[in-house]
């Protein structure tokens, strides 16, 4: 895999999604962040700090969920609706790192808006002198772009396959079972059904269990893992993310255009 044809294709992705405005979304953040500062005192009395400290950090994971949900479950198709995928295969350009590329340049796009998004973030908690645990929220933040990066992946992977419609329903619904999966198992044990308790240990084999990157409700409290725990959610987010955009092109590699 040529890392020079990586980059023009992450580059051109880049370059596209931001002048589609996606990056506007970081002025929607900071008015509902500053709007949501005033609200939350009359709702919540003497918890607004708490809940303020929630609020954002939620508020920037929605914000990269819908940049990727939208927009990542298109990249692929949009190609090959427009044709332009067959102008761009016919240069010497595998179909891997087609998928590759797609995935690199979107991932830069959340990067940048997480970035930004955070430091309105911490700018906003500073100025209303609301004290908060910088390194445990700036680990979190950290791991919410893992998330997001593999996310992203699995937009793509319903992309190349599926249409737009359908793989943003179905990388909505592979995020809220990520993120429940682990209560899913709990509640199949209390079933003492062997053959549901099977069935439901095989999906939580494959779906990704992204309870192990959310770190926000931690965070809040200045609680970080262990190094060894942090050190596998995040290899295993990585390796998931490799493993979703091999089956991506490998997927791709099948199409007929």
């Amino acid at each position: 895999m040529n890392l020079g044809r990586l980059f023009v294709i992450s580059a051109n992705v880049f370059q596209e999604v931001i002048r589609d405005r996606v990056l506007y979304l970081i002025a929607f953040f900071a008015i509902f962040l500053a709007a949501a500062n005033q609200l939350i005192p009359w709702v919540a009395a003497g918890e607004e700090d708490r809940i303020l400290l929630d609020l954002g950090i939620a508020a920037i994971g929605a914000l990269g969920l819908v940049v990727i949900v939208f927009v990542g479950t298109g990249l692929v198709n949009k190609e090959i609706e427009k044709r332009t995928v067959l102008v761009i295969l016919s240069k010497p350009i595998s179909r891997a790192e087609f998928i590759f590329g797609k995935h690199l340049g979107l991932s830069a796009v959340v990067a940048v808006l997480v970035l930004a998004t955070t430091a309105i973030y911490f700018l906003i908690l500073t100025l209303n002198h609301i004290s908060y645990p910088i390194v445990s929220l700036i680990v979190a933040v950290l791991y919410l772009f893992l998330e997001l990066s593999l996310i992203t992946a699995v937009a793509i992977v319903f992309g190349v396959f599926t249409s737009p419609l359908l793989a943003t329903l179905m990388t909505f619904a592979i995020y809220l079972m990520g993120h429940l999966s682990q209560d899913i198992v709990a509640l199949a044990a209390l079933s003492k059904n062997p053959q549901m308790q099977a069935i439901i240990q095989k999906f939580y084999l494959i779906l990704p269990d992204l309870s192990r990157l959310n770190l926000r409700n931690e965070a809040v409290y200045g609680v970080i893992p262990d190094p060894m725990t942090l050190a596998a959610s995040a290899g295993y987010a990585l390796l998931y993310t490799l493993l979703l955009l091999l089956l991506a092109s490998l997927i791709f590699s099948r199409r007929q255009f």
